[in-house]
């Protein structure tokens, strides 16, 4: 049983990175659901600790996920119409998984400096500060999810 468990786990640490990058996997959780299964064998044990804060990890950055395009909005200057449009984007761009969630941001943020006066330099600026918002929370993704490969594979050599 330990050994399909295993198996089944590094299935779905695979899975879990390829969703950091695919849109329509949770790449987290499901890298998440792979330490779990680890702790399930009778070989490894994680600590109720270990396993409550890494859940905590993945809530926060699957969180993130979705308000990051918005904050790169923000932070590239975007006014208050940017904003609502990437997170207007954001969710009709869940509809039209999977290029959706990666242009409905950048859309929605271009359409909404665009119908809130910007001039279109500085509405394109703030949509690529969506675009950029999306790059980092995959690269966020990614790393939480490579640390948790780092720990499923370092478990078999403590």
């Amino acid at each position: 049983m330990d050994i399909l468990l295993i198996v089944i786990g590094a299935i779905c640490l695979i899975v879990g990175l390829a969703g950091c990058i695919l849109p329509m996997l949770p790449g987290p959780p499901l890298a998440y659901v792979a330490l779990l299964l680890l702790h399930f064998t009778s070989t490894i044990d994680f600590t109720t600790t270990e396993l409550l804060i890494w859940l905590a990890v993945v809530v926060v950055v699957q969180l993130l996920d979705y308000f990051v395009p918005m904050l790169g909005t923000k932070y590239f200057g975007g006014s208050k119409w940017g904003t609502r449009g990437c997170v207007v984007g954001t969710l009709i761009g869940l509809l039209f998984m999977p290029w959706g969630i990666v242009l409905g941001p950048f859309i929605g943020a271009l359409v909404g400096e665009l119908i809130g006066g910007s001039k279109t330099h500085q509405a394109l600026k703030s949509s690529i500060g969506s675009l950029i918002g999306f790059l980092c929370g995959t690269v966020l993704k990614c790393m939480v999810c490579g640390y948790f490969i780092w720990e499923f594979v370092s478990a078999f050599f403590n």
